[in-house]
C-alpha cells in the first residue's frame, strides 16, 4: 500500500510553497497525500523560525505531531527554519523526530524519508545556496483561486534583528523564464490571482541579470490568459523606484497595493536596525506613491521595543502612523535572536514597555482602519470568491485591496451559487475594524 503522508505548513507564504514542493516531490514518488494527520504513515512539519513567537509555534507543533507517533504515525520528519537553526537540539530534546531538514535539502525529502526506514536519523542542513528545488512541479494547496509565486531565495539585506540571511543565505533570484513558465502552470490549474513574495521582491534579477527585473517580470505574468490579479509582497522602501510605480499604476492586472515593510520611523532606530533608508526617503515615497497611483493600498510593519528605542522614538512612530493613516499595518514587538548584532545591543527594552507600545499603535490603527473602512460604503469593488462562510449564509473573499490571509476579508450575499475562484462585483452595504459585507451585485461570475 502506498504511504500516506501530510504536512502541516507554519510561517509565511514563502514557507507554503516550499511546503507545496516537497508534496510535488513525493507525490512523484508514489506517496499519498492526506490532510489529516490521524491517517498519515509520515508528518512533516515546515517549520519558522523567525521570531521567539514563530519558534514556539514550531516547537508546540511539533510537540503535538509527536503525539500521532502513538497512533498510525511512524515517521515524523522536522524540516525549515527551524530545522536548520536548531537541529542538533531538535534530534537530541524531541526524540520522536526522525529527520531534521534545514532549509537547503527540500529537494531530497523522498530520500531523506526513505533513509530514515533504514534506521537512519538523518540531519540535513548548510546547504544555502541551493535553489534548484523551486523548479519542482508543485502540489497547490490553497484551493482559493490564488497562489503565491516565489520569485527569488534568500536575503542580502542585513537587518541587525534578523536571523533570516544565516537560516535562507544570500539573495538568489530564479531565471524569468522559469517564473513565467510556472505562472503558467498556475493560469492552467485555475489560478486567478499571482501572488510574488521573495525575502525583498525588489531586489529581484539584481544578482543575475545586473540590473532590477521586476517590472519586466510583471509584463510577461500580465500577458498570461487566465491571471486576473498581480499583488507585490515584502518591497523593500529602498528598491522602489519610478519604474516599478509607473507599472503599478498603469498595468490593470497589477493590485493597487504593495506591502512595504517599514520596520520604524526614526532614523536614529533604522540606524541601528541597519535598514538603508531614512524617515525623510520614507515619506517621500509614500507621498509619491499615492500621488501616482491614486487609491493605493499601502500595507506595512513596524518593530517596537528596538534596543534603544526611547519614549520619543516611539512618539515619532505613533505621530507618523496617525498622520500617514496606512491602510493595512502589523506590529511586532522586538524579538531578541541569538546570533543577531541587535541581541548585543543595549540598552534592551523591558516586555511590558514592548506590549504596551504595540497596544498603543495597534488601537490607534483599529480607528484608522475603521475610517478607512467607512470610505468604501455604498462603493462596488470586484471581489474573488474564497468559500462559503462557517454558518453557511455568505460567501467570502477579497478585492484586490486584501491580501489574503492577513488582511480582512468581504462577507456577501448573491442570489445565484458561486465558486471558489470566481471573480463578481460586490456592493458594500457594512463595515467593521477590518472587514466588510455587501452583496454581489452582477452576477456575471468569471
Amino acid at each position: 500500500m502506498k504511504k500516506k503522508i501530510g504536512i502541516v505548513s507554519l510561517g509565511c507564504p514563502k514557507n507554503l510553497v516550499d511546503s507545496e514542493i516537497m508534496l510535488g516531490a513525493l507525490k512523484k514518488e508514489d506517496f499519498e497525500i492526506t490532510n489529516d494527520e490521524t491517517e498519515a504513515d509520515i508528518i512533516i512539519v515546515n517549520t519558522c523560525g523567525f521570531i521567539e513567537s514563530a519558534k514556539q509555534e514550531s516547537i508546540n507543533t511539533i510537540l503535538e505531531m509527536a503525539s500521532f507517533k502513538d497512533k498510525k504515525c511512524s515517521r515524523l520528519i522536522v524540516t525549515g527554519c527551524l530545522a536548520e537553526r536548531y537541529k542538533e537540539q531538535i534530534i537530541e530534546q524531541i526524540p520522536e523526530v526522525d529527520a531534521v531538514v534545514g532549509t537547503g535539502g527540500y529537494g531530497e525529502i523522498a530520500d531523506i524519508i526513505e533513509r530514515t526506514y533504514k534506521g537512519e536519523k538523518p540531519v540535513l542542513y548548510g546547504k544555502l545556496d541551493e535553489v534548484d528545488y523551486l523548479r519542482k512541479e508543485r502540489v497547490l494547496s490553497t484551493g482559493k483561486g490564488y497562489e503565491y509565486l516565489k520569485i527569488a531565495e534568500g536575503c542580502d539585506n542585513c537587518c541587525t534583528y534578523c536571523i533570516i540571511p544565516s537560516l535562507r543565505g544570500r539573495y538568489r533570484s530564479r531565471k524569468m523564464d522559469e517564473l513565467v513558465k510556472e505562472a503558467e502552470f498556475l493560469s492552467s490549474n485555475g489560478v486567478k490571482e499571482v501572488i510574488l513574495v521573495a525575502q525583498d521582491t525588489t531586489r529581484y534579477g539584481t544578482d543575475i541579470y545586473g540590473e532590477h527585473k521586476l517590472t519586466e517580470l510583471i509584463q510577461r505574468i500580465s500577458k498570461i490568459e487566465g491571471i486576473e490579479w498581480i499583488r507585490l509582497l515584502y518591497c523593500y522602501p529602498e528598491e522602489i523606484d519610478d519604474e516599478l510605480i509607473d507599472e503599478i499604476a498603469k498595468n490593470d492586472k497589477v493590485c493597487k497595493y504593495i506591502d512595504i515593510p517599514i520596520q520604524h520611523i526614526s532614523d536614529k532606530i533604522l540606524k541601528g536596525m541597519g535598514r538603508r533608508g531614512t524617515s525623510e526617503e520614507i515619506k517621500n515615497l509614500i507621498t509619491k506613491l499615492r500621488s501616482r497611483i491614486p487609491g493605493i493600498v499601502i500595507r506595512t510593519t513596524f518593530i517596537v521595543g528596538f534596543p534603544g528605542e526611547t519614549g520619543e522614538d516611539f512618539k515619532m512612530l505613533y505621530d507618523f502612523v496617525e498622520e500617514y493613516k496606512f491602510e493595512r499595518m502589523g506590529v511586532f514587538t522586538y524579538s531578541k535572536e541569538e546570533g543577531t548584532p541587535a541581541a548585543r545591543l543595549k540598552p534592551q527594552v523591558s516586555k511590558k514597555v514592548k506590549e504596551k507600545r504595540l497596544d498603543s499603535l495597534m488601537r490607534l490603527q483599529k480607528n484608522i482602519s475603521i475610517e478607512n473602512n467607512k470610505k468604501r460604503l455604498s462603493k462596488k469593488y470586484r471581489a474573488i470568491v474564497e468559500g462559503v462562510s462557517d454558518d453557511g449564509i455568505f460567501y467570502y473573499g477579497r478585492t484586490s485591496a486584501e491580501a489574503p490571509e492577513i488582511d480582512g476579508v468581504i462577507y456577501f450575499a448573491s442570489a445565484v451559487p458561486l465558486e471558489t475562484g470566481d471573480i463578481v462585483d460586490v456592493k458594500i452595504l457594512n463595515v467593521d475594524e477590518y472587514d466588510l459585507i455587501g452583496e454581489v451585485t452582477d452576477e456575471s461570475a468569471q
